[in-house]
């Protein structure tokens, strides 16, 4: 069962999780992340703080445009990166409620189908059974495998187990 919240998310994403993996929107909605890469960077070479900056900055080499080119291509990538990794996140979140979701509604619904090991079904006909095997409450196993699993570690690892 899921919660408000859950449910709520669930309804969210369904509408706007083709408009967010645009590029545009990511690039416009990740801006303040990449401006907090940038701005440090801004705030340090014009602080004069570091000596050997200030003599680059002030050198007939240093060319600003650079510098602005540099800081548009930080902006951009962290930008757009970070909107793309929030977009999978919340992407891998929905697929799981989904899967709870319809994982909580299949098992109200219908009993869970068996594979029999030959490919027929308790009477001969059908490949499923609408009952699963006797399982042990402790080991969640099914009992003939519960038995055999307490044979093998009797035995030792060195031993096979008796039949």
């Amino acid at each position: 069962m899921l919660t408000k919240e859950e449910t709520a998310f669930i309804d969210y994403w369904e509408r706007n999780r083709l408009r967010r993996k645009k590029v545009v929107k990511q690039f416009l909605l990740g801006v303040p992340i990449g401006l907090l890469f940038a701005v440090p960077i801004v705030i340090n070479l014009f602080s004069h703080w570091d000596k050997h900056a200030d003599i680059e900055a002030n050198s007939p080499d240093f060319d600003p445009r650079v510098l602005l080119v540099a800081l548009l291509l930080i902006i951009g990538f962290t930008s757009i990166f970070w909107q793309r990794h929030k977009w999978d996140q919340y992407e891998q979140r929905y697929r799981e409620l989904l899967a709870r979701r319809d994982r909580a509604a299949g098992m109200a619904e219908a009993p869970h189908p068996v594979v029999h090991p030959a490919g027929e079904g308790p009477e001969g006909g059908s490949v499923w059974s609408s009952a699963l095997p006797a399982a042990d409450p402790e080991s969640g196993l099914p009992k003939d495998l519960e038995r055999e699993s307490s044979r093998s570690r009797a035995a030792g690892p060195d031993e096979s187990p008796a039949e």
